[in-house]
This record gives C-alpha cells, structure tokens and sequence, in this order.
C-alpha cells in the first residue's frame, strides 16, 4: 500500500481569530491522525498580509500569504517563506498531494479554496463549494431542510435598518457566523435594539427566529461508509430554561493567559452522548438523512436540532466540516459508536481519493 500524501490547509483569509481557530484544530488533528505508515503530512498556510478585512468581503489575493512550514508552532510559521498563489501553486504542484484536507473555517476557506483545488484536480475531504456556501447561510440552509419535509422555527431575514415583525422570545444570528458568534436571545421587546446592534456586528443580514422552548438540544453526525449514510449516536448538550437557554460562544472556545485560542473542555457535566435506544435518535436521525440528501452533502454532514417538550426535532442549522482532531463532534461520535479516530480519517481520505 503506498503513503498517501496528505496536505491540511490552514489559516483564513478573513481575520486572526479564524486563523487561531483553524490552527487549533488543524494541530490536534495532526497529532492525533499522524502515521507514517500510511500518510506523509504537508501543511499550507493561508493568512492576510495585514488588516482583516469586513466579513465575506471578495478575495484579493495579492493581500494574502501562503506558507509550508514544517509544524504549526508559531516559530515554524514564522520561519516559513512567505509566498504568492502563483508560488504556493508551483509547489503544490511539485509535492504531488494526494488529497486534501480543508481545515480553514472562514467563509473563503470553505468555498474560495475548495474550490481552486477542483481547479488545481486534487480531490480533498468534505463538501463542495457550493454546498458550503449554501450552509454557510443559515437561512439559505433553513429554507432547502424545510422544502424536504424537516421541522424548522418560523423566521425573518433582516438587514440594516430592519424592524423585527417575530414577537420574542427570538434568537437573532448573524446568517453567515459560525461558533455561536453574535448569536443573541431576546425575550423582551425593548431588547431588540442591542441584540440586533450585536448580530449586525458580525454580518450584514441577521436571521430571525422564534424560540423553541426547551426540551434538549442535540447535535447529530452522519457519515458516508461503502455508499451507504451511517448515523452516528447523538451528541446532547446541558441546556437549562434559566441559566442556559442558548448555546454561547463561551461555551466552545476561549483564550489562555498567553492570548492562544483553546477548546471549552468537554466533559459529561457539558456534552455526554446520547443513549441509541433513547426515542428522540430515530425521529433526529430521520430528519438528518432528509437534511444531508437535501443540502447536497458528502462523505459526512454534521446538524444541529432543538427538541421541542413533545420530542420533535427542529433543525437549527448545518456545521458541515470536521477537522477530524480528537475533539471534534465527529470523531467523538464515532468513537461511540465504536469506530476510532484512526479508522473514521482513513475512511474520509479513501471516500475523497
């Protein structure tokens, strides 16, 4: 059997805080999935030259560096020469890559550069371009689960200057953020000015919805083996009518001391999976089969549902990329399932080769 020759593309085209947070996963992933036996790991690295540009502003290139270095650690980083698309091409062309596994979370790195390594004819892990920017709007995404039958929470798209018509309580989201930033819950009419101040923050259109009152929230997992959608246990998140009636971006990332991105810790007092034989996996694993099929998804997919105090699933949005570290959703489902990190990255790579 020959090494595959892997490369992780990092970074973000966007800002440092999507850089950091691509980093972080990508770095676990290496760790954890190393083995030369089977794989020869290459790292590109994507980073603006200096400002961040405004969220999902066109890509200009000449504003952006790429780097190979040899680790993610910062002094490898920094010891990498930069380099223009021209260059980074060259020597993409030069390693031979295999395949590709996208591990940028910013709104380019899931369409723009997914979509010149089609171009560049490497295949890579995940969804295609198109798919991507289909879910990276929450309200593009609601709309085509909804049109195939899954339950989805009444909404309103706003931009700027916009008056919310949906009585509270209502969740306002920026429609293209990820990791709950923005995300804001309104229970008071007079509320709205500040909830809405704050999602705008973060887009220039904000989707509005009306809450599903708790109930459990859930998030499931699908994978693709031989042909076939593979359901993955159910993953629940401690929820709470008073204290935590949303998810938060404070309960998944935070900085160290030394300013460094890190994961919330994940423990059976915040997360725990859920119980196969438990009555709302069928009805949730239903849904998420409608959802995956619908959106276009491959080679895995990956939702997030509100169960209602009746036990039906509402489908809240798609997050359809795994970075396939030992901490992500995926691979903590998969692992319950009985499957190990090793044998669920071997599968992705074999799925897009």
């Amino acid at each position: 059997m020959s090494v595959l020759r892997v490369l992780h593309l990092v970074g973000s085209a966007v800002d440092e805080f999507y850089g950091d947070l691509s980093r972080l996963y990508a770095e676990n992933c290496i760790e954890f999935t190393a083995n030369p036996a089977l794989y020869e790991f290459h790292i590109a690295c994507v980073s603006p030259v200096s400002v961040a540009r405004p969220y999902g502003r066109l890509i200009n290139e000449e504003k952006l560096q790429w780097r190979f270095p040899k680790s993610l650690s910062r002094e490898d980083l920094a010891a990498a020469d930069p380099m223009s698309l021209a260059e980074a091409v060259q020597v993409l062309t030069a390693l031979k890559i295999d395949v590709m596994l996208p591990q940028m979370f910013c709104v380019p790195g899931m369409t723009y550069y997914r979509a010149l390594f089609d171009l560049l004819k490497i295949p890579y892990v995940g969804n295609t371009p198109d798919v991507m920017a289909l879910t990276a709007n929450k309200a593009k995404a609601k709309a085509v689960v909804a049109a195939a039958g899954v339950r989805v929470p009444e909404g309103e798209l706003l931009r700027a200057g916009d008056t919310p018509k949906i009585p509270p309580p209502a969740v306002l989201k920026p429609v293209d953020a990820d990791n709950s930033l923005g995300v804001v819950l309104v229970k008071n009419p007079s509320d709205y000015d500040s909830a809405l101040k704050t999602a705008f923050g973060y887009s220039d259109e904000v989707l509005v919805e009306s809450f599903i009152e708790l109930g459990r929230e859930v998030r499931c997992g699908i994978i693709v083996r031989d042909g076939e959608l593979v359901c993955l246990p159910l993953e629940e998140y401690l929820m709470d009518k008073d204290e935590r009636p949303i998810r938060s971006y404070e309960d998944k990332l935070k900085r160290d001391e030394s300013g460094d991105l890190t994961m919330v810790a994940k423990d059976n007092n915040k997360s725990w999976i859920v119980d196969p034989s438990d009555p709302i996996t069928e009805r949730v694993w239903d849904a998420a089969k409608k959802c995956h099929v619908a959106l276009g998804c491959r080679h895995y997919s990956l939702f997030d549902f509100r169960i209602d105090s009746r036990g039906q699933p509402w489908f809240l949005e798609a997050g359809l990329y795994c970075s396939f570290a030992r901490t992500s959703v995926i691979s903590a489902m998969a692992k319950a399932s009985g499957t190990s990190l090793d044998t669920l990255f071997q599968t992705m790579l074999n799925n897009a080769v």
